[in-house]
């Protein structure tokens, strides 16, 4: 896993946590290193989760991001998130309720 000079991981919550995890063990079944741009630290919308440590965002490999995306959405819960982005796929835990 590398981390953009900058990102502070440490405040990321449980939930947010976990992905972290799932996000890095699916980059490393492709060969892939997960490489993280943001937590909270930069400018987000006023309510981003980035803010409650609950979000992250992650460079993806080139070529990997459709089948990626289509990876996270099954390998995460349906309380998360998965955000294509112009540069970089958004994650963030944000539970619907039932």
């Amino acid at each position: 896993m590398l981390i953009k000079a900058g990102v502070d991981i440490s405040r990321l919550k449980g939930p947010a946590r976990r992905a972290l995890q799932i996000v890095n063990d699916e980059l490393e079944r492709r060969g892939f290193e997960l490489v993280i741009t943001s937590t909270f630290e930069g400018n987000h919308k006023a309510r981003s989760l980035h803010y409650a440590h609950l979000a992250f965002d992650f460079r993806p490999p080139k070529g990997e991001r459709g089948g990626l995306l289509s990876a996270l959405v099954t390998a995460l819960s349906s309380d998360f998130d998965v955000i294509p982005e112009a540069d970089h796929i958004h994650i963030e835990y944000d539970p619907k309720g039932s």
